[in-house]
């Protein structure tokens, strides 16, 4: 969304992914234990994504406000570095702010263990949880761009940024209310990311961030389910190249980008995006 309004890889936006897990952990570990509310599972995970939503809200328009506003009629490398330093900054922050930040830390289930098969092959109840809110974000997002007044404006905004001025829109209000939405939804991604693994590192959200572009550019700049079915298809040939390619664990990334560079090639709009007049 981010890219598709202003044209600014936000470079930063996998470091609040990180940051949205690590507050989910803090408000487990300091809030919700201490308060004997780490269970049952249906209160404790809803109040610990709340808490990371609500912090990584904030980090964004902080951002915005402070990192990106400034710097909006720049020439573009101005705020493309920018990003690039709020990320770096990010990350640091946790490295230093978080107790033993420094290493993995461990990150709770949250979820009740267990699972099935299905021709032969595991199936994890929280790997359908995962999936599960994963289109409902999709579809609400989705709805809200479409279907509301303030969607419109962010659509307006991305199509001609001064067209929608002379319009009445308050571009820097849309641009923030962006900027809110995406660094909301990297924290449930950061947290639901935590779950998976049982744990998060300082350092994680350089490759999400880059895992998570990826997916954009190969579903379509600016198309929402494009950008789901991306990350989808990423994780699809990750696990296909681990299970049946020698040494496939390691090449994994590899293979990734190496399907963007074709799809760049023979499909520059992506799987979902379409040609349009500039």
């Amino acid at each position: 969304m981010v890219y598709g309004i202003i044209q600014l890889i936000n470079f930063a936006h996998g470091d609040v992914f990180t940051v949205g897990s690590f507050i989910g952990l803090a408000a487990f570990t300091y809030v919700l234990t201490p308060l004997h509310i780490s269970h049952p599972i249906w209160v404790a995970l809803p109040l610990v994504l709340i808490i990371s939503m609500a912090a990584t809200g904030a980090l964004g328009v902080t951002l915005e406000r402070v990192a990106y506003r400034p710097l909006r009629y720049a020439p573009r490398l101005a705020p493309l570095i920018t990003a690039l330093g709020a990320s770096i900054f990010l990350e640091n922050a946790i490295f230093l702010w978080y107790p033993g930040g420094k290493n993995p830390q461990p990150f709770p289930r949250l979820f009740p263990s267990g699972g099935f098969n299905v021709a032969g092959a595991r199936v994890d109840y929280l790997w359908l949880f995962m999936l599960v809110i994963s289109i409902v974000l999709m579809a609400g997002l989705a709805a809200f761009v479409r279907r509301t007044r303030l969607g419109k404006a962010m659509r307006a905004t991305a199509a001609d940024k001064d067209a929608a001025l002379l319009m009445g829109i308050d571009i820097n209000q849309t641009i923030m209310l962006t900027f809110l939405i995406g660094s909301v939804l990297a924290a449930a991604g950061g947290v639901l990311n935590g779950m998976y693994t049982g744990r998060i590192f300082f350092f994680d959200g350089f490759e999400a961030g880059l895992k998570a572009f990826t997916a954009a550019v190969l579903g379509g700049i600016g198309n929402i389910g494009g950008a789901v079915l991306g990350g989808f298809v990423i994780g699809v040939v990750e696990s296909l190249a681990a299970g049946y390619i020698p040494q496939g664990g390691e090449w994994r990334d590899v293979i990734v980008f190496l399907i963007l560079v074709f799809i760049l090639i023979f499909r520059p709009t992506g799987l979902l995006g379409e040609r349009v007049g500039e």
